[in-house]
């Protein structure tokens, strides 16, 4: 039987039917909003999206968006103190077109990192995250600077292990633990260090969505291609993808660099 979207919508409205929910159709956008009648707040589904996925996966695509909506509805429907979850709140790195206010018009934390990366915070609430708004600081009376010292001490506690590849007399390292943080260790700069001192050549560092970070060790000028060849399947790949671009890490700081095929990079 050929999945449409009106069958995957039917489906949906039936797995998810929840009496204190509001569901709305938009036939123009071909999209499935589930929200709570009380406070409006919700999530919207592409149907188009959800039937590709089915034509992949089959039924666990179902049974996974539904697992997703579900859990986003109840976080969103819970109240989240941040005093005593301290050892739960990571940073998460998005890219700077991810909106900076909820859809309720709530600003969440937020600092700049690079032209093209942004961070976020998020309590990590064990199968799903929520992130940090500035009403959640303001009732405990936390800073900003606070909630960064914390999320960034947290983040050098996670695991660093990777996997290496040799392309080319090119090293590539991959970070990917599908923690939810993969690209959020780009904010350790001890490892970026360690990654550096290692490094024969030029090490460029690479964060094409969420669940992975990239190093590059660059031997010749194959390697620059390369990279950029990689880094674009693996944004165009991502769930959550944030850049497509690399940066050249030297000096303790990320120079975001254009990669030209066949070519050194420029600077940006």
């Amino acid at each position: 039987m050929k999945m449409t979207s009106l069958k995957m919508k039917k489906i949906l409205e039936e797995k998810l039917a929840n009496p204190n929910y509001h569901i709305t159709y938009n036939r123009d956008k071909d999209t499935l909003r589930f929200e709570w009648k009380d406070t409006k707040q919700g999530m919207s589904v592409t149907l188009p999206n959800v039937v590709a996925k089915y034509n992949q996966r089959g039924d666990d695509a179902i049974d996974e968006l539904v697992d997703h909506v579900s859990e986003a509805l109840r976080i969103m429907n819970e109240d989240h103190k941040l005093t005593g979850m301290e050892k739960q709140i990571y940073p998460v790195i998005r890219a700077t077109s991810f909106a900076t206010k909820t859809k309720a018009g709530t600003k969440l934390v937020c600092k700049d990192h690079t032209a093209e990366t942004r961070v976020y915070y998020a309590l990590d609430l064990g199968k799903s995250y929520r992130l940090i708004d500035e009403p959640m600081l303001d009732n405990e009376g936390w800073t900003k600077e606070r909630i960064d010292e914390i999320a960034t001490f947290n983040i050098r506690s996670l695991s660093n292990d990777y996997k290496k590849d040799t392309v080319a007399d090119n090293d590539f390292y991959f970070v990917a633990h599908q923690d939810g943080y993969d690209a959020s260790r780009i904010l350790n700069e001890a490892f970026l260090e360690e990654m550096k001192a290692n490094s024969k050549g030029e090490l460029a560092v690479a964060v094409p969505h969420q669940d992975v970070l990239i190093f590059a060790d660059i031997q010749n000028k194959t390697g620059y291609d390369i990279l950029a060849q990689m880094t674009m399947k693996f944004f165009a790949e991502g769930r959550i993808p944030i850049t497509s671009l690399s940066f050249i890490y030297d000096n303790k700081t990320l120079e975001l660099v254009f990669i030209m095929a066949k070519n050194r990079p420029e600077k940006r």
